[in-house]
């Protein structure tokens, strides 16, 4: 059992590495290939085909897959954390709050509307306007520090605009979970609100409290140590998280921002940074392996009316962000444009969707709500890395339509 599981983990990690390595030689994110990846080499594709004298080979869902997927957005949002202390974020909680407030209405509200067509339900419209509102932290931070535009003015509505989505995701997921796990019962859903918004609140008094304290833990003088006790104190926060029907990467998000505030942020980015980017592939590839290929010809028309409907709000949302930061019509361009990108959240809102499969949905609803996300993230993780990197024509546009440098 333990052979065939070290070979199984032996060709993800492969498989993975080889598609990254093309990914980076066409200046694409490496998220969908991953993604590609993971679907090929599952139950779904290679499952099917029989090999003479061998029968089925395809790499299952294991234990070590499930819990490498949790670790990949906890340290995907724990990183996150890290760009924010508690100090900065209180100080431009006006301007974070006007970004954030216009992408919600603008996106959120396109969302619903969008979903309640597609699906003609009202919790599946839901958990649409989720998957469309929420942009990839993980992949907006990449192509930031890729592109070079982390030092720039722009960084900052994208990274404020990325937080505050982060903090009403977290009331959005207790919400949806209560809503779909609870088979739309709106008592239980109240009732999972309050904790997580308890439990919101006792990390954002560790974060204000507990900097000294955050500090001390990593004052190790060793590498090793300083990597175990950041690590082993995120995952067991986000594990507490997770107990309470709180989302893990909440939480993670919330011991990053605790840690930076010390002197520590650098060594922790440098150690932890191969760390994260590893079981980050772990939960993309994840996705893969779970989702049947053969669903998406369902689902394209309602992706395409999706990326058609979606993208120009995200645009406008970004833009319109980027002025109340009183940035030039530049600038806010590239907020615009950097914002369309979708990834990791939309993805565990897919597979939210997917576990209240013949309880809360219709048969097949929740198979079409999980295909048509995973479809809308491969898209937009690709238009959106796209149109960061040939921003050039869209900032000039602005400067012509809107006037400034």
């Amino acid at each position: 059992m333990a052979d065939a599981l070290l070979l199984e983990v032996g060709v993800l990690f492969g498989a993975v590495a080889v598609v990254g390595a093309l990914a980076n030689r066409l200046g694409q994110s490496v998220i969908p290939f991953y993604i590609v990846v993971g679907m090929l080499l599952g139950p779904h594709v290679i499952g099917e085909l029989a090999l003479p004298g061998v029968g089925t080979v395809y790499i299952q869902e294991s234990e070590f897959v499930e819990v490498g997927a949790e670790l990949g957005i906890v340290l995907l949002l724990f990183f996150l954390g890290l760009e924010f202390n508690l100090d900065r974020l209180i100080e431009s909680r006006e301007r974070i709050g006007r970004a954030g407030g216009i992408d919600l209405a603008i996106n959120f509200g396109v969302g619903l509307l969008v979903g309640f067509a597609l699906f003609r339900d009202p919790l599946a419209a839901f958990l649409t306007a989720g998957i469309v509102y929420i942009s990839s932290s993980a992949i907006i931070t990449k192509s930031l520090i890729d592109l070079g535009w982390i030092a720039n003015d722009e960084a900052a509505p994208m990274l404020g605009t990325l937080v505050y989505e982060d903090l009403f995701i977290a009331v959005y997921l207790a919400v949806a979970s209560a809503l779909v796990l609870g088979g739309g019962d709106v008592s239980e859903a109240a009732t999972s609100v309050g904790i997580a918004i308890g439990f919101i609140l006792l990390l954002l008094l560790a974060v204000y409290f507990g900097t000294a304290w955050f500090a001390r833990l990593l004052n190790t003088g060793s590498n090793e140590f300083t990597v175990l006790r950041a690590l082993g104190t995120t995952v067991l926060v986000a594990g507490a998280a997770l107990a309470l029907g709180v989302s893990e990467a909440v939480a993670a998000f919330f011991v990053g921002m605790a840690f930076s505030s010390t002197d520590h942020v650098h060594d922790l980015e440098t150690l932890l940074e191969p760390v994260r980017d590893t079981f980050a592939a772990v939960f993309f590839f994840w996705i893969g392996l779970v989702t049947d290929p053969s669903v998406f010809g369902g689902v394209a028309v309602p992706v395409a009316v999706a990326v058609v409907a979606t993208t120009p709000t995200k645009l406008v949302s970004g833009y319109l962000g980027g002025r109340a930061y009183d940035l030039g019509p530049r600038r806010s361009a590239r907020v615009g444009l950097g914002m369309v990108t979708r990834g990791e959240f939309s993805l565990i809102i897919a597979a939210l969707a997917l576990s209240g499969a013949g309880t809360t949905f219709a048969a097949g609803v929740a198979d079409d709500i999980y295909a048509f996300a995973v479809g809308y993230v491969l898209v937009m993780s690709v238009l959106g890395t796209t149109l960061m990197q040939y921003s050039d024509p869209f900032e000039a546009f602005a400067v012509e339509r809107f006037g400034g440098g």
